[in-house]
Formats: structure tokens, C-alpha cells, sequence
């Protein structure tokens, strides 16, 4: 046996980060009991995982069990189908604090296992969910309430480029400062616009007050909306940065099932060509879409990185009990 001590069987995080991140879920709970939405519990092991390219969502093989037609399942990356698929049963304005799982992801901000907070508002437009997010989380934070800069104005101001009127090459030009010439070639329209987004437009958002970014191309609409607005197609879709740290992700909700599927396909597709698992089509939420998926609108809140900025650490494992590597 070592005579080294082995301290890896501590938390990382302190019990005052514990004390916190229990306060932080009582005000979650009292905020949305103050406003009339349930609180639900979806299943974290379903039998699709996400079919987004940029989320690898991690498998788990099943022993053989009956009624079940599959022995391949995936933890969720987001209880969003089956939330959805409640909201197509009536459940109304509901949210859950979920335990998510995305693999691949460790670093001082993301560990594979986190924290989510997702809710839905019948009615509510990205306006109308922005305004309770903002309440939500400045109310905790105690900060002023968020700024709101468009995508494209954002990339105008601090890239100088416009991120949907620009040529593939010349967005490919500009990424070749972080990549280089050979790299940046081989780069999609959307590859450019997220490594721009991290290195130049993000950067800027850590002077700003809270700020909501919003109106994001089309092609990275996911599961919102889209619209006609300054002569180019947006979509329905935001994110908040405090500090420069990116905590939520909302749409006003797509809730046409054949555009969804439609949608789904070329993700799959996007996949495959990646490498990557096909994650088929999740024929219960489309069938939930048919059956009457109420207009509404939607955001997923990391409950981990809302902790961070609460206590002030730039490391997410110090408000975790046990990251991946102690787990």
C-alpha cells in the first residue's frame, strides 16, 4: 500500500458551496411555486439521445427486459422531449431540475454529469421567457436586468463581419488567426461562426452587464422558431452571458412536426458524415407534436454555472461535490 495519502475520495467543493447550491434550489422551487408552475420529473435513461451534432450524449447498454424493444439507451442530455411531451399532454407551465449528462465534456466549466434547470410557459414568446430568466437570475445574482444584443449586431461590433450576409471565405479568412490557413478551410459556415463566437464576440460580452444574445441564424435555429427579420432568416433564439459566461440556451418553440422532422433528418445526416452515432427520430415526441404541442417557449439554465457566478469561482469542480475524475 502507498504511504501517500490518497485524498480523492473528498469533495471538491466546500460546505459552504453545498450550503449554497441548497439555497440556490429552495429559490428555484419558491420562484416558480410564486408563479403557479409544476415542478416534473422526466426519465434521465430514454431510448434516443440528442440528435444535435455538437452534443454527444452517452450510451448505456441494457440486459434484456420485456416490453422493451431496444437494448441500447442513452442518459439525457436535456429533459426536453419528454418535457415537451407533457406539455402535449396538458401538463401546462411546468419546469424540472434535472441531472444531465454530455460526454466528452470536462474542463473548468462543464463536467459530463451537471445540473440543469428547463422550463416551459404556454403563451410566452422568447420575449415574454427572456424577461422571466432575467428576473430568475438576476433576482438570485442580485445584478441589473440583461442588456439585449442581436447575434448579428454583436458580430458586426466586435468581429466586423456580418455573420449572415459574409461569404463562407471571407468568415473562413477570419478564422484563421485561431486555426490556420489549412484548418479554417475546412470549416463550416456555422464551425466559423461558433469559433468567432468564442474568440472574438464572447471575450467582449465578459465588459458588458448581463446581456441576452438573440436572433441567431437560421441554421442554428434547433428547435425554434424562425422569422423574417432585417431581410435575413433568424431564429427564435437566446442566450444570456454574465460576465461572459454563457448560462441558458431558449427557444420560442418549433412546434411543426413535420419541419421538425424535416430538422431531424438533417441532423442525422450532419452526424453521420461526422462520424457520429445516428440517433434516429424520436417518433414519440413527433407523434406528441401532432397530437398538439401547445405554443410556447422553452430555456435550459445551467444550474452548476449559475452557482459559479453566485459564488465567484471561475472552476466548475468547486461547486460540485464529486467531478468526474473523484466520482
Amino acid at each position: 500500500m502507498s504511504s501517500t495519502p490518497d485524498n480523492s475520495w473528498k469533495p471538491t467543493a466546500s460546505l459552504a458551496a453545498l450550503e449554497s447550491r441548497a439555497r440556490q434550489s429552495s429559490y428555484v422551487r419558491d420562484f416558480f411555486a410564486a408563479r403557479n408552475v409544476l415542478e416534473v420529473e422526466t426519465p434521465a435513461l430514454a431510448s434516443h439521445g440528442a440528435n444535435d451534432l455538437n452534443i454527444d450524449s452517452l450510451r448505456v447498454d441494457l440486459a434484456p427486459l420485456p416490453q422493451v424493444d431496444t437494448l441500447k439507451g442513452w442518459l439525457q442530455s436535456s429533459p426536453e422531449y419528454h418535457m415537451k411531451r407533457l406539455l402535449a399532454a396538458g401538463a401546462g407551465p411546468i419546469y424540472q431540475m434535472a441531472r444531465a449528462f454530455r460526454n466528452g465534456e470536462r474542463g473548468v466549466r462543464h463536467n459530463p454529469e451537471f445540473s440543469l434547470l428547463e422550463w416551459y410557459r404556454p403563451g410566452f414568446d422568447d420575449l415574454d421567457l427572456m424577461a422571466e430568466v432575467a428576473a430568475l437570475v438576476c433576482g438570485w445574482l442580485e445584478l441589473p436586468m440583461p442588456e439585449r444584443l442581436t447575434y448579428r449586431e454583436a458580430f458586426r461590433r466586435y468581429s466586423g463581419v456580418d455573420a449572415f450576409t459574409a461569404s463562407d471565405s471571407a468568415l473562413a479568412q477570419k478564422c484563421e488567426r485561431w486555426v490556420g490557413t489549412e484548418l479554417a478551410a475546412r470549416l463550416s459556415r456555422d464551425e466559423c461562426l461558433d469559433l468567432l463566437l468564442s474568440h472574438e464576440i464572447e471575450p467582449a460580452l465578459r465588459q458588458l452587464p448581463p446581456t441576452f444574445l438573440c436572433h441567431y441564424p437560421a441554421s442554428q435555429a434547433a428547435l425554434a422558431k424562425t422569422s423574417v427579420s432585417e431581410d435575413v432568416t433568424v431564429a427564435h433564439r437566446f442566450e444570456l452571458y454574465v460576465e461572459g459566461l454563457e448560462l441558458c440556451n431558449g427557444y420560442w418553440e418549433l412546434t411543426d412536426a413535420t419541419e421538425q422532422r424535416r430538422r431531424f433528418e438533417l441532423d442525422n445526416q450532419s452526424r453521420q458524415a461526422a462520424g457520429k452515432p445516428d440517433m434516429g427520430i424520436d417518433e414519440r415526441l413527433l407523434a406528441a407534436m401532432e397530437s398538439g404541442l401547445p405554443a410556447c417557449a422553452g430555456v435550459a439554465l445551467g444550474l452548476d454555472r449559475l452557482l459559479m457566478l453566485k459564488l465567484g469561482t471561475r472552476d466548475i469542480a468547486e461547486v460540485l461535490s464529486f467531478p468526474v475524475e473523484r466520482a
